[in-house]
Formats: structure tokens, sequence, C-alpha cells
């Protein structure tokens, strides 16, 4: 049986670290904030300082990020919508030897409900 997207996020998962929005909010000084989003709704709205990289796209233009070139060990708050990209995400560069890499659990939407700082494009 094929597996689905929510499958591959799940099994994503057990192999990244994943912090709540309340701990992010806590150490956001100490992230490299990266938003897999799509571009508009990067847009719309995004943590404090983020850059946009989407993932559809990441594995490509990640090594392009000056405050990451040779800095694998560089600590990296990764998030999307509700936490599904940005967990697979975390995993793939993990892959490509992003080894400070975390996910936001419940995304950009957790972070606006908890009251997160919020910047526009």
């Amino acid at each position: 049986m094929p597996l689905t997207a929510m499958d591959l996020v799940t099994a994503a998962k057990q192999h990244i670290r994943e912090i709540d929005v309340a701990t992010a909010q806590a150490e956001l000084g100490q992230y490299l904030c990266l938003d897999v989003r799509e571009p508009a709704e990067f847009q719309a709205g995004h943590l404090p300082g983020a850059i946009n990289i989407p993932r559809g796209v990441l594995e490509f233009k990640i090594g392009n990020e000056p405050r990451l070139q040779n800095n694998p060990q560089a600590p990296i708050l990764v998030y999307c919508q509700t936490g599904g990209r940005s967990a697979l995400a975390t995993e793939a560069i993990q892959k490509l030897g992003y080894s400070g890499a975390v996910s936001m659990a419940g995304g950009f939407n957790a972070w606006s409900q908890q009251g997160g700082a919020v910047e526009k494009a």
C-alpha cells in the first residue's frame, strides 16, 4: 500500500528534533529561522528575521545562504504553516549535513495563536 504524505511526516518526526512554540519563542535569538513555505505565505507574515526557502527547492538553495556556508552545526529553526513540511525539510537538511536543525511543532499557525511576533514582507 502506498504511503501518504502524513506517513512521510510521521516517519520524518522519528529522525528529527522538534521543539514547541514556547521553546522557540524563548530561544528565537539563537536560531537562523528558516521558513519553508511558499513565497506568498511568507509575504503574508513570518517569524522575525526569517529567511524563505520553499520546501520544493530547499536542497538546491540552502547552501547559498551565507550564514550557513561552512557552518553545518548552525542552529536552524525550520517552520512551515502547521509543522508537516518543516518536519520533512528538517529531515532533508540533516541529510545534507546541517546537524543543528530543529522543526517547530505546529508551525506558523501555532506561533501566531500563541502571540508570537510576526513580520510582513
